[in-house]
């Protein structure tokens, strides 16, 4: 009898404490595509915010409590963005990482707004997002009108003796970089001599291939996703087509040259400076290596987002939304990303563009 109640006390108290211990974390979700074509970015995301969700964990946690990651699939569908964000709302979270589509991060930002959870994306670009005047939400990655300035000069430069085409794939962030650039070119005395919409999920683009090549078209610029990019490219070179191909930031990834081969060798693209440079980051790079995930594209920028976020949740020592959004724009963070703060719209101030190249199957930097 005894030993029963012995048992019993024992049961209640690991009860109690696991009851303690399972309330003591903070919770923080991710939102970004896991399936669908552009599955490689949500793979970065995941990627990049659960590593710092473990150094984070593994240095004590945060006021005194653990992290804990809720990660839902949004497929870059607007839709689904939606319902992914009402899910981490539903779940209690008080930050999420993303999304990383700008069709997805728009709509969600107005679900978070409302519950009071902070929203930074590490990847959605288009200058909408911020603009719209939601405290809420920040970005740690640049804006297309920053990445079109550079992309504008760029073609007007080279276009000079060349004949240029202005293409996009539709999507809130494809149309929206590209009339950025192409606004750029004009405004540096350039213009192109076609403009054209492309249908997304295409297995093939011959025919606009075709077009382009009768209308003598040597560089192509294109806003999109990588896919539809790869293709386009791969096309080209199928029909003897010596192409320029100019793209931005979602061509950074390996996903791009595995769909292009041989094809994309060449292509040149602008995106985010590459924080795999940064000499402070070499013991990171290389634990991400040796669980055999290369940290390209996003996977740094969502990393950076987390620690970002934690800082100033340190700084506000409370969760406490109001708190923690002021903090975020009233000091700067150390990061694997470098320094970085915020404005008053939540856009970071170290933005920082590149010109990129595909060479032997990996991205350089443009010379």
């Amino acid at each position: 009898m005894e030993r029963k109640l012995l048992r019993l006390a024992a049961a209640i108290v690991f009860a109690v404490v696991g009851a303690s211990s399972a309330g003591a974390e903070i919770l923080i979700g991710m939102a970004g595509a896991l399936t669908g074509p552009n599955a490689y970015q949500g793979e970065q995301q995941q990627q990049g915010v659960e590593m710092a969700i473990v150094d984070i964990n593994a240095a004590g946690g945060l006021l005194g409590q653990q992290l804990r990651l809720i990660s839902v699939d949004d497929a870059c569908d607007s839709g689904q963005a939606i319902a992914a964000a009402h899910k981490l709302v539903a779940e209690k979270v008080v930050f999420v990482v993303g999304h990383q589509c700008s069709a997805a991060s728009i709509p969600a930002a107005g679900i978070y707004e409302r519950a009071g959870v902070i929203q930074m994306t590490p990847a959605s670009t288009n200058p909408r997002l911020t603009e719209e005047g939601r405290a809420n939400v920040f970005r740690i990655c640049g804006r297309d009108d920053q990445q079109g300035a550079i992309a504008g000069a760029y073609l007007a430069e080279r276009g000079r003796d060349a004949k240029i085409a202005i293409l996009n794939d539709g999507s809130i962030y494809g149309k929206g970089i590209t009339e950025e650039t192409q606004r750029q070119l004009r405004q540096h005395g350039g213009a192109e001599t076609l403009s054209e919409e492309l249908e997304p999920g295409l297995n093939d683009y011959s025919l606009l291939i075709a077009k382009l090549q009768g209308a003598g078209i040597q560089i192509a610029y294109f806003g999109g996703y990588y896919r539809e990019a790869a293709i386009l490219i791969r096309n080209a070179r199928e029909q003897g087509y010596n192409l320029q191909l100019v793209s931005g930031d979602s061509i950074a990834s390996e996903a791009f040259v595995q769909v292009t081969g041989e094809a994309g060798e060449g292509t040149v693209f602008t995106s985010f400076r590459d924080p795999r440079r940064n000499p402070g980051a070499a013991s990171l790079i290389e634990r991400f290596r040796h669980q055999g995930f290369e940290p390209e594209g996003y996977t740094l920028y969502s990393y950076g987002a987390v620690q970002a976020w934690a800082q100033a949740v340190a700084k506000a020592g409370s969760t406490e939304p109001q708190a923690v959004m002021s903090a975020l724009r009233s000091n700067e963070f150390d990061t694997i990303l470098g320094k970085v703060s915020f404005d008053a719209k939540g856009d970071v101030r170290q933005p920082g563009f590149e010109w990129f190249i595909w060479r032997s199957g990996q991205y350089v930097p443009l010379e």
